[in-house]
């Protein structure tokens, strides 16, 4: 040889396990993100999700915990890389290579191999994104809303997160260069990390500081909020988080040094675990962010079964199988030709019954905000015409539910849902009513509020009152409610979806809003503030059969049968992004999982052929390297899974602090889920554990 490049690319050859499992890592990582945030800040996805929703923040933080993970075991994966090439580099250095010229080669083969990665992952991010989308299409489910577009600033977080990457490896590549001691740089590579000794309490603690963390982050935004009238920074919200994150560590720590029953067995495994202590802290390291990846996988894939399990069992707990309202300027099919309809597809309407409703306004708190040194602020004010509620006589109200309320002039009540709760959006209370277009106003007493999940959000009173309210209202302020029951309900979705489309076609352009739109609230707007927000959001006939339309179509009816048959059609884009989070945050756990798992293997390698030559039967070395290796995957699993599971039980019992029948049966088809994925894994063990084996040669 030469030149001292060609010994160079020699050398490369010759370690060329070395670099592809480097280039591999940044390709994987970066292709993870990429694919990710395409499907994040796709124009499909952010038509759907509301602007602040819960949706939109729990695939943000679920980003940011793949951006953790991915980034620190790339930070890893090159920390491995560097450990792994320093004896070739203290070699160089002994014969007198001058360090520029190593640093010269170093930064010319990092160039290329992380731009080359890099660039290769964020090329096939998009198409990853997009066939996996296909594949969901294809399987699952179809609507007119699914095509997938992509928005161009995607790829300026995965530029982003690319340059991250780089400018870390070329960090360590030039510390790595920087060493002066040429021993050490030789011995680089066998150095093991052990972890120092680790109390008995770290355990207890650990589980303490989860507990605490998890509800302390859970419930400080609340506080801020509803206490303090105060809108926190996200970030320092999610600094209560803290906690959790080094119980978890303490916790993962326990585990692998002291483990859990380590009396009674105190010399059983003892050359397995002491090698997961010699490498303890990148072990641990890599734990707790797989532990990390685990929560934030599961965190997606439950929505599905809640939201569905919880769904159905609604629609199957309604008191009727139809129901639709609509404003009284409105011409909407009669009784007569509904029932006409009905007969063209040999249904059978049992029961029928249409009252009339009343828009008028009511008074309460409203939150005015103010900005503050320290932010956005809030303080109640009191307004005696604060938004408006559909209101229903007391006969009315009797007519459609069978219920007999009996009202007293002056008093209201409020109708929650069936298990007494307001969802957090109603309270059911008001003092005084308004006729917003007489301007004749009522004090009222509220009473204990009613149950119904279809009536939810309205009011009842008196009937001589709701006479007396509802005088001189035009047609804009009235409406009618219709339910009405048939004959073998599960059979009639083809009558439902017809009688769906004529509703839509009779509907007029003034009634085209969404769901949460409010003349008295829009009035308010307008005079304070020049405009309304919701006038911006809007639905399209066009659109009827989309997730936007049916979820938030202000006069969307409620029927049964279509909505249970549609219900994966309706939800489709939610299911499947959440679907998609989980499938690539359990695919970076499997990808560290198996590095981790295999790094172990080439590491302790001299060990086991040591233990070999000493005698060690094939069956100990065997259960030697399956203990490392289920540790390596089952802890993280358990410690991942059990916080998740928990934290969401939590979620779900603060929601109104109790667990309603819904949502226990979600968590058990949550339960089933864990179970699947689970095996999942153990399969994925499974493979990992022969090539170990196979590599180790036992």
């Amino acid at each position: 040889m030469k030149q001292f490049s060609e010994v160079y690319d020699l050398l490369r050859r010759k370690n060329r396990k070395q670099y592809t499992l480097l280039a591999g890592c940044l390709f994987f990582s970066v292709l993870l993100i990429t694919a990710y945030v395409c499907m994040m800040r796709s124009p499909t996805i952010l038509n759907v999700l509301p602007e602040g929703g819960d949706s939109r923040k729990q695939v943000m933080m679920i980003f940011i915990l793949a951006v953790i993970g991915c980034g620190v075991f790339t930070i890893y994966a090159a920390g491995l890389f560097f450990r792994q090439k320093s004896r070739e580099t203290g070699v160089f250095l002994a014969l007198g290579t001058r360090r520029s010229q190593l640093r010269k080669e170093l930064m010319r083969e990092l160039t290329f191999l992380s731009v080359s990665s890099c660039a290769a992952g964020a090329i096939l991010g998009a198409p990853l994104a997009w066939c996996l989308w296909q594949l969901f299409r294809i399987c699952v489910v179809d609507t007119e809303e699914m095509p997938l577009s992509f928005n161009p600033q995607a790829y300026l977080f995965a530029l982003a997160f690319s340059v991250f990457v780089i400018a870390i490896l070329f960090v360590l590549g030039s510390r790595s260069i920087k060493r002066t001691n040429i021993i050490e740089i030789v011995q680089q590579s066998h150095k093991s990390e052990p972890i120092r000794n680790v109390p008995h309490w770290f355990g207890p603690v650990g589980i303490l500081l989860l507990i605490v963390g998890a509800f302390f982050g859970y419930s400080m935004p609340s506080f801020f909020v509803l206490v303090l009238h105060w809108y926190a920074p996200d970030a320092l919200s999610a600094i209560f988080y803290l906690p959790a994150l080094v119980g978890i560590y303490m916790l993962l720590l326990h585990t692998v040094v002291n483990g859990w029953n380590r009396k009674k067995h105190r010399y059983k495994d003892l050359i397995a675990t002491s090698m997961m202590k010699f490498q303890g802290r990148q072990t641990v390291n890599n734990m707790l962010v797989m532990a990390l990846l685990i929560a934030g996988a599961y965190f997606g894939s439950f929505y599905t079964p809640m939201l569905g399990t919880g769904a159905m069992m609604a629609y199957d707990a309604r008191p009727v199988d139809y129901a639709y309202h609509y404003r009284a300027d409105q011409q909407l099919p009669t009784e007569k030709e509904v029932k006409t309809l009905a007969k063209e597809y040999n249904v059978t309407i049992t029961s029928w019954a249409e009252i009339p409703m009343a828009r008028l306004a009511v008074d309460g708190d409203a939150h005015v905000e103010k900005e503050g040194a320290m932010g956005v602020t809030w303080e109640n004010q009191y307004m005696e015409t604060l938004c408006s509620n559909l209101f229903l006589s007391e006969s009315a109200y009797n007519t459609l539910t069978g219920e007999q309320v009996d009202l007293k002039p002056g008093q209201i009540a409020g109708i929650m849902d069936s298990t007494g709760d307001g969802q957090g959006v109603f309270d059911g209370s008001a003092t005084l009513v308004t006729n917003y277009v007489t301007g004749e106003q009522y004090p009222v007493t509220t009473v204990d509020p009613l149950k119904n999940d279809i009536l939810f959000g309205r009011f009842v009173v008196d009937d001589a009152d709701y006479d007396k309210m509802t005088a001189d209202l035009s047609d804009d302020w009235k409406e009618y409610m219709v339910f009405f029951n048939v004959e073998n309900c599960e059979e009639t979705y083809n009558f439902a979806k017809a009688l769906f489309n004529c509703i839509v076609d009779a509907s007029g352009p003034e009634v085209e809003v969404y769901d949460g739109w409010d003349p008295v609230e829009r009035d308010i707007a307008l005079e304070t503030e020049g405009s309304y927000f919701l006038d911006s959001y809007k639905v399209s006939y066009d659109q009827r059969n989309s997730s936007e339309f049916r979820l938030y179509w202000q006069y969307m009816p409620q029927f049964r049968v279509l909505d249970k048959a549609d219900f994966v059609k309706t939800t489709a884009v939610f299911l499947i992004l959440f679907i998609f989070i989980a499938i690539i945050c359990f695919a970076a756990v499997f990808v560290i999982a198996f590095t981790r798992c295999m790094t172990i293997a080439l590491t302790n390698k001299q060990v086991y052929d040591d233990m070999r030559k000493l005698g060690a039967s094939r069956a100990y070395l065997y259960a030697s390297v399956r203990r490392q290796v289920s540790r390596v995957f089952f802890v993280p699993a358990l410690t991942g899974t059990g916080l998740i599971y928990a934290f969401y039980a939590m979620i779900m019992y603060f929601n109104d602090n109790r667990f309603t029948a819904q949502e226990l049966a979600g968590m058990a088809v949550c339960l089933i889920l864990v179970v699947a994925v689970s095996a999942l894994l153990y399969a994925v063990y499974r493979f990992t554990l022969r090539r170990v084996c196979r590599m180790l040669e036992i």
